[in-house]
């Protein structure tokens, strides 16, 4: 039963939470969906340096920046949510 523990504990909380928190399943959707964004940017950077093209380099550079930024919270997000549960109980 220790799954559906964990599993009840990422699941979203009540309305006075409401959205901060994701169910699993959810956020390995959201992760594949960045890791995808990332390969493509991966892309994008190979083709304009074989096009030697500077702005799509730019561009595309900024565009995977961008990604890893949105991936870090999916990654890391035990942090947060420690640091929330001691300010709920005045630590």
């Amino acid at each position: 039963r220790d799954s559906d523990r964990s599993i009840q504990a990422c699941r979203w909380r009540s309305n006075t939470d409401s959205k901060r928190y994701m169910d699993r399943r959810e956020v390995k959707y959201h992760l594949a969906g960045w890791i995808l964004f990332i390969l493509c940017a991966c892309f994008f950077i190979a083709s304009s340096i074989k096009n030697l093209d500077t702005l799509a380099l730019i561009g595309s550079m900024i565009f995977l920046i961008a990604c890893l930024v949105f991936i870090v919270p999916l990654i890391w997000p035990e942090k947060k949510a420690e640091d929330e549960s001691r300010e709920d109980k005045g630590l």
